[in-house]
């Protein structure tokens, strides 16, 4: 059986801009397609809810796919939305997220689903939170949900509910 070569950041960096989601996790390259509308309706939702309080209060950054978390050499994900903290944006470079976010919001499609649950937060729960737990978030139609808990934005109440509109 052929030996796989691992992928780096550099290979990962040299792919075309051709319009396709591109991943890299532990080395390993992964293709999704373009997002549907309903996934895209609430991502747009929660970027207004998200936004609008972090900017009011000054409470750091926040970002939308495609924003390249690069967790490691060998890993970059492009989670739907980051937020980084006022305290942690030294993590925030020309190239992307260089570290872990203070908060990844995933939000699930059914042909994406078994990504975003299986590979995805499995390879990404070995890398520390800024909350000091393990994993990236998920959770489909909760806000956030990680392998440490809830994460909270301070002084945003569960208003992500609205962002889904059916």
């Amino acid at each position: 059986m052929p030996t796989r070569a691992l992928l780096t950041y550099s290979d990962y960096a040299a792919l075309p801009d051709d319009g396709r989601r591109y991943e890299l996790h532990h080395g390993e390259l992964s293709v999704t397609p373009a997002p549907g509308t309903r996934h895209q309706e609430a991502i747009v939702n929660l970027i207004g809810l998200l936004l609008q309080h972090v900017r009011s209060r000054g409470l750091g950054k926040v970002f939308v796919a495609p924003t390249d978390c690069i967790l490691s050499n060998v890993t970059v994900v492009q989670p739907d939305i980051l937020y980084v903290a006022t305290d942690r944006q030294t993590i925030i470079s020309e190239r992307g997220i260089e570290g872990a976010p203070t908060l990844v919001v995933e939000v699930l499609s059914p042909s994406t689903a078994h990504l975003d649950r299986g590979r995805k937060m499995s390879k990404s729960s070995r890398f520390p939170t800024a909350t000091g737990g393990r994993g990236m978030g998920g959770g489909g139609r909760q806000f956030v949900r990680s392998a440490c808990g809830r994460v909270t934005v301070p002084g945003l109440a569960s208003a992500a509910r609205t962002a889904w509109s059916r």
